[in-house]
């Protein structure tokens, strides 16, 4: 049983003894506004030291601790023999269903199983299984991808969900068929060990297939960072292929840190070196980017990795970002959303070593009780961040540097056509979602074969198409607009940037809806826009989630929307576009049908009291939750605005009536269908004529 360290510390001759930790104990500190929760904290607090690489820090002692408390989890990891036990025995009975200690083991492997909440199968809840894949940058090979779509028809839903992860997500598997879809994916080039459950997660990387060394230098360590926290005990192999091991050679840098034990960081001659029998107290998440692009909402990850590059663009070291975490729960103020915090710098040949090292401190500290506690964020809180450091500074065995300046943040999205810069184009296509099925899953996978394109999944669960030539380009354009997949100029913008998690049906966590809501909310906030006379490409960051724990990562949104009752959301106000802000909650339990009764009061005196060029969250803060608050409650509607354009669509009522009962059937006012059918027709017409 891995138990917190009592560790003795001795950062620059000033010796500090940290003693086991024993939990959260609330600071008292509050946050303003309509939910509590603690402060998260500030990133762009830098930190200085005297020295860059000092040898002399000294390993941790791992004296026996007295016994704690455990969570029923660690119990069943304990007794799992490295992940097999009882999921090796409960995937051979004939029930629909496996036992709740399997339940959680197979969450390692990649998997969760649900019950669709609407339907009832025989003899009570109709069990299913959703499959996650691992991706580390969201790299598809061409094979892999032809796999999934094969894979959905066959055993799931008929739809692939990409995450935002940069994963993909299978719903509906039944158990029967939970074996051969696993090594299907296994077989062609996929995996999904370690796609959930307590330990490393996917690692993001930016999607973009750009041949600059930056980019391709993030995507490296992504990858290596995946390898090093992989599981390695075989039990994911031993049950889904028999024991046959389909795997590429590790890099030796990877096999070398994760065998490194100099700084007492391993367990020795264990068959998890790194994770033990316990593995983590929680889910860990993991992105590395270069700096300004903030495709990947760095701050929201357990750590943050940056490539910082010389005048010449050589990558040289990286900063690191640790304790961010979205994940909270409704009325318990000691469980909040968190930024990451700067930890320091280090140079690349050591960058393996450091992520191993901040690893095991949440290992050996993290706690294992009470899991609403358990993410690194709490540990960090808890600690602050020069306590965190030191003990961080034993494993890796050196002195952090000091953190290095950085441009200001930007969100990527890559939609549209690009120069890859090695002569070929890659295409970014906007999925509302994250949800292909139907015509645009058909189209995708006959311009993905037909072309033989691999495929990168983007963190707002978008799909580029890479490594396409330009004769390609003009076919592909015409082909893709037929099925829907538009040039963004064609998309709404307020879609764009929009996320949800899938909640709903078959989320056991869903408290109300999210992905099937989100396409009316964001109709709703459309319409207004209209009204209170914003314009068509004025937009602004809206996700959804059905529940708190924050998937899509609302708290990082200028509108987000987390389920607190059925057909009920909490307001969630002051994310920034480029993502660098935490929302704070702004009103309690709205119902679905009344948000208009607080998005047009904000967007109106957004529209007419905002600075120049300022974002609807940037807005917010500067006016206050106090002041916002005020101004929707004393609200009685908006003054007769104008149409910004005076275009008689219609020439005769007939038409007019025709389009106007379509247009209902979608919750939308006839001339919005009507421009929408404009949109969509000069877009098909544009065959690829121009970007």
């Amino acid at each position: 049983m891995v138990t917190a360290a009592m560790v003795a510390v001795n950062p620059s001759a000033a010796e500090v003894q940290i003693g086991v930790f024993q939990g959260l104990r609330s600071s008292g500190r509050v946050r303003p506004g309509r939910c509590s929760v603690l402060p998260a904290a500030t990133p762009a607090t830098a930190y200085s030291t005297s020295s860059s690489t000092i040898s002399a820090v000294s390993t941790p002692v791992k004296p026996d601790t007295p016994q704690v408390k455990r969570s029923k989890v660690e119990i069943f990891k304990e007794q799992s023999n490295f992940l097999r036990y009882p999921l090796n025995e409960e995937l051979e009975t004939d029930a629909p269903n496996i036992n709740e200690a399997a339940t959680q083991l197979i969450k390692f492997h990649g998997s969760y199983q649900q019950a669709d909440r609407e339907v009832r199968g025989p003899g009570g809840k109709a069990y299913q299984f959703m499959l996650r894949t691992k991706n580390p940058c969201g790299k598809v090979p061409n094979q892999l991808y032809l796999a999934m779509d094969h894979l959905a028809d066959e055993f799931g839903i008929g739809t692939l969900r990409l995450t935002t992860r940069q994963t993909f997500q299978l719903h509906g598997i039944l158990k029967k068929n939970l074996k051969t879809v696993m090594s299907t994916i296994i077989r062609n080039m996929g995996s999904t060990l370690g796609a959930c459950g307590d330990l490393n997660r996917n690692v993001l990387a930016p999607a973009a297939p750009f041949t600059r060394k930056d980019y391709l230098f993030a995507q490296e360590t992504a990858d290596n960072i995946a390898a090093l926290l992989s599981p390695q005990s075989g039990a994911y192999y031993d049950l889904w292929v028999d024991g046959e091991k389909i795997m590429s050679a590790e890099p030796p840098e990877v096999v070398q840190a994760r065998n490194d034990n100099t700084h007492g960081t391993n367990f020795p001659d264990s068959p998890e070196p790194i994770y033990g029998t316990q593995f983590l107290p929680r889910k860990f998440k993991v992105a590395v980017t270069i700096p300004t692009d903030n495709s990947v909402d760095i701050l929201t990850n357990d750590i943050g990795v940056v490539v910082i590059s010389d005048a010449d663009g050589e990558p040289q070291g990286f900063n690191i970002y640790v304790g961010g975490g979205m994940g909270r729960a409704h009325r318990i103020e000691t469980t909040f959303p968190r930024l990451g915090e700067p930890l320091g710098y280090v140079p690349k040949e050591d960058i393996l070593y450091a992520i191993k090292a901040i690893v095991v401190t949440q290992r050996e500290n993290g706690r294992r009780d009470d899991r609403k506690y358990s993410r690194m964020k709490y540990l960090i809180n808890e600690w602050g961040i020069e306590k965190f450091r030191s003990v961080v500074e034993q494993y890796y065995g050196k002195k952090f540097e000091p953190f290095r300046d950085l441009p200001e943040w930007e969100f990527k999205s890559y939609l549209g056509w690009h120069e890859q810069g090695d002569g070929a184009l890659f295409c970014g296509l906007h999925v509302d979602n994250g949800r292909i099925g139907g015509k645009m899953k058909k189209t995708l996978r006959e311009v993905i074969e037909k072309y033989n394109l691999n495929v990168r999944l983007t963190p707002n669960q978008n799909i580029i198409l890479c490594d396409i030539r330009r004769a390609w380009r003009r076919p592909i354009t015409t082909v893709l607009a037929q099925a829907g997949l538009l040039h963004p100029r064609y998309v709404d913008p307020l879609n764009v940037t929009a996320m949800a998690c899938p909640a709903l049906p078959l989320c056991p966590l869903a408290i109300t809806e999210a992905e099937r809501g989100i396409p009316d909310i964001l109709k709703r906030v459309r319409a207004v826009f209209e009204k209170v006379g914003l314009s068509y490409n004025e937009s602004l960051v809206v996700r959804v989630t059905g529940c708190p724990n924050g998937c899509a990562r609302p708290y990082m949104a200028e509108l987000g929307l987390v389920g607190d009752g059925p057909n009920s959301y909490q307001i969630w106000l002051g994310g920034t576009p480029n993502q660098t802000s935490l929302a704070n909650c702004f009103m309690n339990r709205i119902k679905v049908q009344d948000l208009e009764k607080v998005f047009e009061p904000l967007f109106y005196y957004w529209k007419h009291k905002r600075q120049t060029k300022e974002s609807f969250g940037h807005f917010t803060n500067r006016m206050g939750f106090e002041k916002m608050q005020e101004l929707v409650e004393k609200w009685e509607g908006p003054p007769e605005v104008p149409s910004r354009y005076n275009l008689k669509l219609f020439t005769d009522k007939q038409t007019y009536e025709a389009m106007d009962g379509l247009a209902k059937l979608q919750n939308k006012s006839a001339h919005q269908l009507a421009m929408e059918v404009i949109r969509n027709y000069v877009a098909s017409q544009q065959n690829g004529k121009g970007e």
